[in-house]
C-alpha cells in the first residue's frame, strides 16, 4: 500500500520590501525670472545701477500685463507697454530707450528667445538738450550755502575736478596723490580709469578730511569690524586688504551699516541721496531758480574750462568721454549767450546813441551822401566828427549821414576774457551789412 501523499509545501514568498522613501533633499527648483536676470547681468559685468534699472522695467512690464510670464507674450504686448509709457506716463525719450533695452536684454540673454521683430521696434527720437550750467557767482553761492564739512568739500571736489557724484563717493585714500597733485578715478563710467587734477585750494581741506576718516578707520580696527567693500573678488584674493588704510573711503559714513548683498556689517561711504538732498537745499538757500543737481557741477566745470581757453581734447580727457562728440555739447557757450556773440541791438544802442539819435537823421533822400547829386565825400563829416554818430552841427541839409563801410573785424569767441581788443571801426563794423 503506497504511503499517503504529502501536502505540497506552500510557495516561498519573497520578503516584503519597505516602501521607497522620498529623497531627503528635494530637487532644486529653477531660479525665478528676476533672480535669473540679476545673475545674467552680473555675469556680463554690468554696473549695479544698470541692474537696478533693468529689473525695475521688467517688473513693471510683467505687472502691466497682469503678471503674465514674458515667455507667453509677444510683439503686441511689448509695443503696448512701450506705447503706454510714451502716451500715458509721458516718459522722456531716454527713459523710453532704457525700458526697451531692458526688454531686449530679458528676451535675448535671459529667456534665450530670438525675436526678429524686437529689432524692428521703433525707438523714440532723442532730442538734444543743453545742460544746466551755473555761473561762477552761482557756484560760489551754492558752495557757501552748504554747511562746512564733508558735503561742502565733496561739492567743491566735484566742481574742481569734474567728477561724477558716484566717482567722488567711491574715492579711496590711496587714490589721492598729494605729491603729483592728482586724483585717480577708479572704475568710472564704462569701467574706465582716468586721472584728474587735485585743486590746490583743496589740499588742506582734503588732508583734514583724511585725518577725520583715519579716526573712524582706527575705531573700526579696535572693534574688529569688517573691512570696507572691495571691488570684484579682491576680498578673496587679498583677505586683509579691506581692513587696510589705503582702501578706506575718503568720505565714510559716521555709522556702520549692513551690506544688502552679503549681510556683513561694515563701513560704507556717504549715500548719494543724502548729498543730493543737502545740495538741493543749498540751491534753494542761494536763491537760484535753475534745476541744478550735483551733476550740474560737472557741466559747469567743463563749460568754465572752455571759457578759460582750454582745448576741447583736454576737457574730454578730464571728463572721461570716449568720443569728443559727447564733449561738443559744452561748446554751446562759445556761440550762444554769455557775451559770446554781441547782439546788433547792443551796437545800435551803445554806439549810435540809441534809436532816438537815428530818428534825428530824418528819412533818407534820393541822393544820399557820396551819391550822384550829393556833396563831395570829403566835405562830410568835418574833421573831428565821430564817424558813426551825428554831426554836432545837425544833419546834412541834403540827407542823412551814412558812415563809410568798414572791413568786418576778426571773430571774437572769448570776449569775456578781454582777449579781443576793440578796433577804431569796431562799432561801425558791428553794424555793417556786409
Amino acid at each position: 500500500m503506497p504511503p499517503p501523499a504529502q501536502p505540497a509545501a506552500p510557495p516561498v514568498q519573497p520578503p516584503v520590501q519597505p516602501p521607497t522613501q522620498p529623497p531627503t533633499q528635494p530637487a532644486s527648483a529653477p531660479p525665478r525670472l528676476l533672480d535669473a536676470m540679476r545673475a545674467q547681468i552680473r555675469y556680463m559685468h554690468y554696473s549695479r545701477r544698470t541692474e537696478q534699472a533693468y529689473v525695475h522695467w521688467v517688473r513693471a512690464y510683467i505687472r502691466h500685463h497682469g503678471l503674465r510670464h514674458p515667455a507667453e507674450m509677444a510683439r503686441a504686448e511689448v509695443e503696448s507697454f512701450l506705447s503706454w509709457l510714451a502716451t500715458e506716463r509721458d516718459v522722456a525719450p531716454s527713459t523710453h530707450n532704457q525700458a526697451l533695452s531692458a526688454l531686449l536684454f530679458l528676451y535675448q540673454h535671459v529667456l534665450r528667445i530670438t525675436l526678429p521683430w524686437m529689432q524692428d521696434v521703433g525707438r523714440p527720437h532723442r532730442e538734444r538738450r543743453l545742460p544746466v550750467v551755473l555761473s561762477h557767482d552761482e557756484v560760489a553761492r551754492v558752495l557757501g550755502a552748504l554747511p562746512a564739512g564733508p558735503h561742502r568739500l565733496l561739492a567743491e571736489l566735484l566742481y574742481g575736478t569734474g567728477m561724477r557724484l558716484t566717482e567722488g563717493l567711491h574715492l579711496r585714500t590711496k587714490d589721492i596723490d598729494f605729491d603729483r597733485r592728482a586724483i585717480i578715478v577708479r572704475h568710472g563710467k564704462g569701467g574706465k580709469d582716468r586721472v584728474v587734477m587735485l585743486p590746490a585750494s583743496l589740499e588742506g581741506p582734503l588732508r583734514s578730511q583724511l585725518a577725520a576718516a583715519h579716526v573712524l578707520w582706527a575705531q573700526d580696527r579696535s572693534q574688529q569690524a569688517s573691512g570696507v567693500l572691495l571691488p570684484g573678488a579682491l576680498d578673496r584674493k587679498y583677505p586683509r586688504a579691506g581692513a587696510a588704510w589705503g582702501w578706506f573711503w575718503v568720505f565714510p559714513q559716521a555709522r556702520l551699516s549692513v551690506d544688502p548683498r552679503s549681510g556683513v556689517q561694515r563701513r560704507h561711504h556717504l549715500l548719494d541721496v543724502t548729498f543730493q538732498r543737502a545740495f538741493r537745499g543749498a540751491v534753494d538757500a542761494a536763491g537760484i531758480n535753475k534745476p541744478a543737481s550735483p551733476h550740474t557741477l560737472r557741466h559747469s566745470f567743463a563749460t568754465h574750462l572752455l571759457l578759460s581757453g582750454y582745448d576741447i581734447r583736454t576737457v574730454q580727457e578730464l571728463l572721461g568721454h570716449a568720443d569728443v562728440s559727447t564733449t561738443m555739447i559744452y561748446t554751446h557757450v562759445l556761440r550762444l549767450g554769455g557775451g559770446a556773440v554781441r547782439s546788433p541791438l547792443d551796437a545800435l544802442s551803445g554806439g549810435l546813441g540809441g534809436l532816438g539819435a537815428l530818428g534825428s537823421f530824418g528819412a533818407p533822400s534820393a541822393a544820399p551822401f557820396g551819391g550822384p547829386g550829393g556833396p563831395a565825400a570829403t566835405a562830410w563829416p568835418p574833421s573831428g566828427a565821430h564817424p558813426a554818430g551825428p554831426h554836432p552841427a545837425g544833419p546834412h541839409p541834403s540827407g542823412p549821414y551814412y558812415p563809410p563801410r568798414a572791413r568786418e573785424p576778426e571773430p571774437c569767441y572769448v570776449p569775456l576774457l578781454s582777449r579781443c581788443l576793440p578796433t577804431p571801426n569796431f562799432v561801425v563794423a558791428a553794424t555793417s551789412a556786409s
